[in-house]
């Protein structure tokens, strides 16, 4: 049976799936969401000796109904390949009783590879199913890690150019270089002046104004989206929620049936929702704990059921996660309003005009699985550090974040259900910041950020990842900035239109 996609906001309804891949966002600024959400058709015993690949398409055939089966498993396979630095994809490490996921050995080293390596396989073919002559043209906002991953996705895909905006001195040095240096005739990448609110926003707005979709419609392009928003993002995600059960499984970790908590460390919120959904399809999991920094609007969100973004904005050494605005938390709203899209646009126009909203007592009852918590700087490094001297274990500071939440939690409630840990960047991708928990050395600040990689490498041991070795001598392409109200004119200079 045909899976179909609605706006959360009402204003479209009987989307298929590759319609709702190649727009991104709904005409009516909402967000795609099936009309339900699809339970395995497999039992968790059968996924248990299975590949990526093949865990990969159980999960996804049942999202992407309009997609044939070669088509699907077509795109899985150019996605999930040599481009991962291991054949598991998406390996487990058990580490002082905690298992971490670690969803960064793609080509950039941070989680969103899991989604972005087959998102652009998905929408060219949407694209060929729906007959688009434009060329499409993905507009992105990051907070570091979703540009550079969407850069070497959509790096000279036919049929695509790729505009990448991140908030100039609000990612990693690292993460700057990747996008910087990226290559390809189809890639645009500018630094706004502002922070990472501003470019999503500034990126919604032009999604938003149709006087100007007009205009590129004109010189032959129609927008889309890489970010998270796009249902073409969020589905692969599930994905290795499901294997790290499976997994866990195959390896006698946990019984059949056991449930697991699940930790993420969470900024806009698509992460989490995944394992949300995967729970929803009848993976075992118990409590999602939801992760934040010092920018901690989601856990005072669960913690009073009032979503409140006035507030300083704090820039921190977990910078993917230095969000005030989570869009993907709209979906949520959304389900716990039972699919209501009139209670949900309203709560979205509360959030656009005063900055907050609050949700009934029955939506937060509907959100129960869900509990929040957050860590400072000092808990992260504390966490980093001991781990790495207990165990030899190195973790970056986003899943540092999530470390020390999930210990809080289980101190505070004294729940011992085995937990996965989203582990979502390679340490190298934050070195200064992993070396300033793990070392006492004083010499840390006269150095370059490379020589800060050869020194983590010299103390842990790990491995120096080919996305870090490769920007030490790449040329920077791109040096283009603007003011965060002159987004949309910078898209139009770059595509001359």
């Amino acid at each position: 049976m045909e899976l179909m996609y609605q706006s959360t906001r009402g204003g479209e309804k009987n989307v298929t799936a590759s319609l709702a891949i190649l727009k991104g966002l709904a005409k009516d600024g909402g967000l795609f969401m099936p009309t339900r959400i699809p339970m395995l058709d497999i039992s968790m015993k059968q996924l248990a000796g299975k590949t990526y690949q093949e865990t990969a398409y159980e999960v996804m055939k049942l999202f992407f109904t309009d997609f044939t089966e070669d088509e699907l498993k077509n795109c899985i396979n150019k996605a999930y390949d040599s481009k991962f630095d291991t054949e598991e994809i998406a390996p487990l490490t058990k580490a002082d009783g905690m298992y971490f996921l670690e969803l960064y050995h793609g080509s950039t080293i941070a989680f969103k590879d899991m989604a972005l390596s087959i998102l652009p396989h998905l929408m060219t073919t949407a694209a060929k199913k729906n007959h688009v002559k434009n060329e499409i043209v993905i507009l992105t906002a990051t907070s570091g890690d979703t540009g550079k991953a969407a850069l070497a996705g959509f790096a000279d895909v036919d049929g695509t150019r790729i505009i990448v905006f991140y908030p100039k001195g609000g990612v990693s040095r690292i993460q700057e270089l990747q996008m910087v240096t990226q290559t390809g005739d189809n890639t645009s990448v500018v630094a706004i002046h502002g922070n990472f609110d501003d470019a999503q926003t500034g990126v919604k707005e032009i999604f938003n104004d149709k006087a100007f979709a007009q205009r590129l419609e004109e010189k032959g392009f129609q927008l889309s989206s890489a970010n998270s928003i796009n249902i073409g993002r969020l589905v692969p995600q599930i994905v290795y929620y499901v294997y790290a059960y499976a997994k866990l499984l195959e390896n006698q970790e946990i019984e059949d049936g056991e449930k697991i908590n699940v930790t993420v460390p969470t900024g806009n919120f698509g992460n989490i929702l995944a394992a949300y959904f995967a729970k929803q399809m009848g993976v075992p999991i118990g409590k999602l704990i939801c992760a934040s920094n010092d920018n901690k609007v989601l856990y005072d969100f669960f913690t009073t059921g009032t979503y409140d973004k006035n507030r300083e904005f704090i820039l921190t050494n977990s910078p993917s996660m230095d969000i005030l605005i989570s869009s993907n938390l709209e979906r949520l709203i959304y389900l716990s309003a039972g699919c209501n899209s009139d209670v949900n646009k309203e709560l979205m126009e509360e959030l656009s005009k005063d900055g907050r909203y609050t949700v009934t007592e029955e939506m937060s009852k509907n959100m129960k699985d869900f509990c929040g918590g957050y860590a400072t700087e000092a808990e992260n490094a504390a966490v980093i550090r001991k781990l790495f001297k207990d165990t030899g274990y190195v973790i970056d500071t986003h899943t540092g974040v999530a470390a020390a939440v999930y210990q809080e939690y289980k101190k505070e409630t004294g729940d011992t259900q085995k937990t996965v840990i989203a582990s979502t960047a390679s340490p190298y991708k934050f070195s200064r910041s992993v070396m300033e928990a793990i070392s006492s050395d004083d010499s840390l600040e006269h150095l370059d950020e490379f020589e800060i990689v050869d020194r983590l490498h010299e103390i842990s041991g790990m491995d120096i990842p080919q996305a870090v070795e490769e920007i030490r001598s790449a040329a920077v392409r791109y040096n283009m900035e603007c003011d965060k109200d002159q987004m949309k004119e910078t898209v139009a200079r770059i595509l001359d239109c």
